[in-house]
């Protein structure tokens, strides 16, 4: 069947998307996430599947991102609406135009991968979706974020993270000290990402399950996630720099310990 055209706020369907996209508390509540974007909503129809609905600017179905949207999806689940009433929806970027409301993702609960991040009250949305999408370029597996940490599903994050959340098993509300604890006791190596006074990052030696934590953009980690891991990296600045935005450092040490542990498998 062909999408459904509406063209009244009052429309029961629409009502819904539009309090979801303009309420982060309604999401959560919902467990729902939205994808805006062509990008975002490809990606999820490739590794997740079919969104519960999607929306449609009429001013752009004839894009051929859109257009080629449209077309995967049943005509059941997409409205497509006029631009006020696009734009009525909420803050959406103005160059957004498509949208999808999907489940947030729940991850399976068990022992976790070989490779981890361990995010500890992270608030920048956009700082949060740029690990998320450098873990998952380099082989993360499983995300674990303190419950201080901004919500990884809200919009921002999903911008910055261009798909990454679809690969990943993010973890919520961790307990990441508990977390660490049971990671060590289980023959990983826990590695804490410190601005000063660590082993320079260019001379550890990592290798087999790793989990990195990664800390606060002002604060850093806490004491007790610090003294839960069996190494502290610092990278070296020799620019003399004080400190890394804490996405760049994630970057950076998820990089070289990604390498790491693919030279020592190769050598095994």
């Amino acid at each position: 069947m062909p999408p459904t055209r509406v063209v009244s706020r009052q429309n029961p369907r629409y009502r819904e998307v539009a309090r979801l996209v303009s309420s982060s508390r309604d999401r959560r509540k919902a467990g729902r996430c939205v994808l805006e974007g062509e990008h975002l909503v490809a990606v999820h129809l490739e590794r997740i599947g079919l969104p519960e609905v999607m929306v449609a600017n009429e001013d752009a179905v004839a894009r051929p991102g859109v257009a080629a949207l449209i077309a995967r999806v049943p005509g059941s689940r997409v409205l497509v609406v006029p631009r006020a009433l696009f734009d009525g929806m909420g803050a959406l970027p103005p160059d957004v135009g498509v949208i999808a409301v999907a489940p947030a993702p729940k991850p399976a609960q068990g022992r976790p991968g070989d490779l981890c991040l361990l995010l500890e009250a992270i608030q920048d949305p956009g700082n949060l979706g740029s690990m998320l999408r450098t873990a998952a370029a380099f082989g993360v597996t499983d995300a674990f974020l303190s419950r201080e940490c901004a919500f990884a599903w809200s919009p921002k994050v999903l911008r910055a993270g261009q798909g990454a959340h679809f690969q990943l098993a993010i973890h919520e509300d961790a307990d990441l000290v508990a977390l660490a604890r049971s990671f060590r006791a289980d023959g990983g190596h826990v590695v804490a990402t410190v601005a000063s006074n660590g082993r320079p990052l260019d001379e550890a030696r990592i290798a087999g399950r790793v989990a990195v934590a990664v800390g606060n953009e002002g604060a850093g980690l806490s004491a007790a996630l610090r003294a839960g891991a069996d190494l502290a990296v610092t990278i070296p600045m020799p620019g003399g720099s004080e400190s890394l935005n804490a996405a760049a450092a994630a970057a950076i040490v998820l990089y070289v310990v990604a390498r790491q542990r693919v030279t020592a498998a190769a050598r095994r």
